[in-house]
């Protein structure tokens, strides 16, 4: 526990949704839901005009429409949210060499290993500016909280939400704690919270009196220890820089189980191709391939092939996972395939089997995908009837120029096409292979990056 306020917990506000408000003039001051759109999707992120719904992250995406039918319903960009991470951590970074990212959205920051704070007013002013940079170069708002510890940081941010900064100075902590509930605390769930509320047990007051003992035996030595201290404002981790990644991964849940043996293995097979793709923009390579599969009784199973060394190869990767899925059954339907690397490293030892394979292999046999040898290019037709209209995905007209795609079907796209920086745009329809209207990146939120 620090005797200043100089741990920092910044929280974006809403982040994916307020994302997507700000890229899109037409959906500001309404209620948008970021999310999967399938059967089985659920909200990532809600904005705060769907929460007054009653619609919040973790909901199934079907409760979600009957709170909020008339929402903008949102399939996540993630390049573009961790483009605008990228440069709000930049900011942090800016302020200490001590950042501790939480999420994409959410972070730590030991203010005094900077040198930018050293007691309340000097926090609390390097609070206030980092606020005012994060709007200025991304256009969104944060939230932060400023106290001696982690724990107490986290929950001043919170209610700091949304747009604000809450100072909670050092000593008030157990003041502060004590009439709110125990699922304040870090580490305590809805299962946890249920356990201790059977014992009589609801409020972090009840926690600290309960005695550590008490709690030791209800919750076990670790846990029980950690919230006892806790529960009266004690919070000594440290702020811990960003470590490296210990692994890459993909995942995808499918709207319907898949049962087709060969459907699967094809699924199986796309994933690692993402997988490789993920590794290599890490500029990582890696020894474990590991292959996660959830059944159609949500029983999930996690299988790994650790080969002699790492590899970035997308055939060594593919076929690895292939070996792994033959070991799964998939009797009864999966609704989630997983591939994963682990055990990073950054550099790459060649394969020899896959080499020695792949030199053996006939000319005239195909090519694997991920291969580096040359295909015949699909024709336009194949190629934009496989175009997929994800609303909310950006767009471009050769006419119209920037938009976005508000629904699709039978046939035919809705683009509403607007800036960051525009009024609301109108709304155009288009068949979806109208070759004049391709999918496009994001445009910056704030104009003048585009000048940069």
């Amino acid at each position: 526990m620090r005797a200043a306020p100089t741990i920092l917990h910044l929280d974006m506000d809403a982040f994916f949704a307020a994302a997507e408000q700000a890229s899109k003039p037409s959906l500001r001051g309404k209620p948008v839901v970021v999310g999967g759109l399938g059967p089985r999707g659920v909200v990532a992120t809600a904005s705060y005009e769907a929460r007054r719904f009653g619609v919040h992250s973790a909901m199934p995406m079907g409760q979600a429409r009957r709170l909020a039918p008339n929402a903008a319903y949102l399939v996540p960009r993630f390049a573009f949210y961790r483009s605008i991470s990228d440069q709000v951590m930049e900011l942090l970074r800016r302020l200490s060499p001590l950042v501790e990212p939480l999420s994409l959205d959410e972070a730590f920051v030991d203010l005094e290993a900077g040198g930018v704070a050293d007691d309340g007013a000097s926090a609390r002013a390097a609070g206030e500016r980092l606020r005012v940079a994060i709007l200025a170069t991304t256009g969104l708002t944060g939230s932060v909280g400023l106290a001696g510890s982690k724990m107490i940081a986290k929950i001043a941010s919170e209610e700091a939400k949304p747009d604000g900064l809450v100072l909670i100075e050092p000593g008030t902590e157990r003041e502060l704690l004590g009439p709110r509930s125990v699922r304040i605390l870090p580490g305590v769930g809805p299962a946890t919270g249920e356990h201790l509320r059977r014992a009589g047990i609801t409020t972090v007051s009840d926690l600290a009196e309960a005695g550590e003992d008490e709690l030791v035996r209800l919750l076990g030595r670790a846990h029980g220890a950690s919230l006892h201290r806790m529960a009266q404002g004690y919070d000594d981790r440290p702020v811990v820089a960003e470590r490296d990644a210990k692994s890459v991964s993909v995942e995808d849940t499918f709207d319907v189980d898949l049962h087709d043996r060969v459907r699967i293995r094809i699924e199986v097979e796309r994933l690692a191709e993402r997988c490789v793709g993920r590794l290599r923009s890490s500029g990582h390579s890696g020894r474990t391939i590991v292959l996660k599969v959830r059944r159609y009784d949500f029983s999930t199973l996690t299988r790994s092939e650790t080969l002699r060394g790492p590899t970035d190869d997308p055939v060594v990767v593919r076929e690895a996972a292939g070996r792994l899925l033959e070991a799964v059954d998939t009797t009864g339907g999966v609704r989630l395939l997983g591939v994963g690397v682990s055990g990073l490293a950054d550099y790459t030892q060649e394969d020899l089997f896959a080499q020695a394979e792949a030199s053996e292999r006939p000319a005239d046999e195909a090519a694997p995908a991920g291969s580096d040898e040359p295909e015949e290019a699909p024709d336009a037709a194949t190629e934009a009837a496989e175009r997929v209209w994800a609303p909310g995905h950006d767009v471009r007209h050769a006419v119209y120029g920037a938009g976005w795609v508000q629904g699709s079907g039978v046939g035919r796209v809705t683009v509403r096409f607007e800036e960051p920086w525009s009024g609301p745009g109108r709304v155009r329809t288009f068949a979806v292979d109208d070759p004049e209207l391709e999918p496009s990146e994001p445009l910056p939120l704030v104009r003048g990056d585009a000048a940069a």
